[in-house]
């Protein structure tokens, strides 16, 4: 008979009455640290990464409803109509100057946020109004929005034309794509983000090994499982790390990628999967992995087989985890870890090995990838690690069923990079969880 899951126990106490129903789970991340943090992050982050690609000036065009994506990383998530935030680098110090529509500009220049705001008459062009900023600051190379990566891409077509239409080519023929910048921005997390992220990656991974603790081998769907993780979101009332439909990713079956759980019984010998991740503040996200094997009923004891595949993914994650350190580029941190995959028997997986983890679950920064073995590796400086940077990152194993497809495992933690190298935001999984299957 399928075991009752605590919280349904809870509803059903609830629903009688009863006096049994535990008190609220507290949510430990109230208040809004985000504004502090946002003006710190500025005026500490912004003119290294500024000058460490080049860039004088940059410039976000802001707009209401289907804003950039980096507007309330500057401060312009309340734009009501176009309005352009631009920061001025003069050495290791940020002028910021904000032209905003009058209906939000005096709320705007309210807050502090930024050291200008200028008012521009509600249905009026702001180019001219920017025109008279640049010939003040009269930078040398402006960075603007543009790029292949939807984060770095907010400037919209529209906007684009209707700029460089708008603006003298003096000033345009000085643009070029902020990418680079934004991702060596955004990529370094300060000291009071790491805290927040540590507690979330505590939090998320001890909510999968109690999901786990109520599955039955036999009885239990991955459904389930995942039911049980989104209660307790629901519970603690933080959000998902990405998108709820595939939040958590519960497999006990073959690959399946990033997807959706399905009501597929876990069996004995199978390695359950949870993909899993939270949003804390509305801000900051996890992304983890844990993995557990399901026991033959009567059986106390992983099969020596299993016990190898799950030591080799382990191998594999900790060779990536030593290879992270300042200076280290994301595709020798790849290639660390095929290197074991390759060793241990592991067939080649699609996967790079780890991506930054923050803002978004996929974050921008140097990617943990582009090391396969054969092809000489590159050493780009988008790809070079720094202290402050934030990873999520996999631990292979794969091997292939007898139908063809794959089955692979791919414990997945969370580092943050230090100057003597990476450091767990919560402690790496060491042993599978054991779950077992009745007689």
């Amino acid at each position: 008979m399928q075991r009752i899951r605590p919280y349904l126990l809870w509803l059903i106490a609830l629903v009688l009455g009863c006096n049994t129903a535990p008190a609220p789970v507290e949510n430990p991340f109230t208040g809004d640290p985000w504004p502090a943090i946002r003006a710190e992050r500025i005026a500490t982050l912004l003119p290294g990464a500024m000058a460490d690609n080049g860039i004088d000036a940059w410039v976000v065009i802001c707009r209401e409803n289907n804003n950039d994506p980096l507007a309330d990383h500057v401060g312009c998530e309340n734009a009501g109509g176009t309005a352009a935030f631009m920061f001025f680098r003069d050495g290791n110090q940020v002028s910021s100057v904000a032209i905003s529509p009058s209906g939000e500009a005096q709320s705007l220049a309210e807050t502090g946020r930024m050291d200008e705001v200028i008012i521009s008459e509600r249905g009026a062009s702001i180019w001219n109004t920017m025109t008279g900023v640049f010939e003040r600051f009269n930078p040398t190379v402006i960075g603007i929005n543009t790029g292949l990566s939807p984060i770095t891409d907010g400037l919209s077509h529209t906007q684009y034309a209707s700029m460089m239409e708008g603006l003298p080519s003096e000033w345009t023929s000085r643009m070029q794509s902020a990418e680079d910048m934004v991702r060596s921005w955004l990529s370094v997390k300060l000291p009071a983000e790491i805290e927040i992220m540590s507690r979330a990656a505590e939090i998320t991974a001890q909510w999968e090994v109690e999901a786990y603790t109520q599955a039955v081998g036999g009885v239990t769907t991955d459904l389930e499982i995942a039911r049980f993780l989104e209660a307790k979101m629901a519970e603690m009332g933080v959000g998902d790390g990405w998108s709820p439909e595939q939040n958590p990713a519960v497999n006990s079956g073959m690959d399946r990628g990033h997807s959706h759980p399905t009501d597929r019984t876990i069996q004995p010998g199978d390695f359950i999967q949870i993909d899993f991740g939270i949003r804390v503040h509305d801000r900051w996200v996890t992304d983890i992995q844990r993995f557990a094997y399901v026991l033959a009923p009567g059986e106390t004891e992983v099969p020596a087989d299993a016990i190898a595949k799950w030591e080799a993914a382990r191998a594999g994650s900790r060779a990536a985890f030593t290879a992270m350190k300042p200076g280290a580029t994301g595709n020798e941190v790849d290639r660390a870890q095929r290197v074991v995959m390759e060793e241990n028997g592991s067939i080649p997986v699609m996967w790079g090995t780890g991506h930054p983890v923050g803002y978004w679950a996929h974050d921008s920064g140097p990617g943990l990838s582009g090391g396969r073995i054969g092809v000489e590796l590159p050493v780009v400086s988008t790809q070079i690690l720094k202290p402050g940077m934030t990873f999520s990152f996999d631990g292979f194993h794969s091997w292939p069923l007898t139908d063809s497809t794959t089955k692979t495992i791919s414990v997945e933690e969370m580092v943050v990079i230090t100057e003597d190298g990476a450091r767990w935001l919560t402690p790496p999984q060491e042993e599978l969880i054991l779950i077992s299957t009745p007689r």
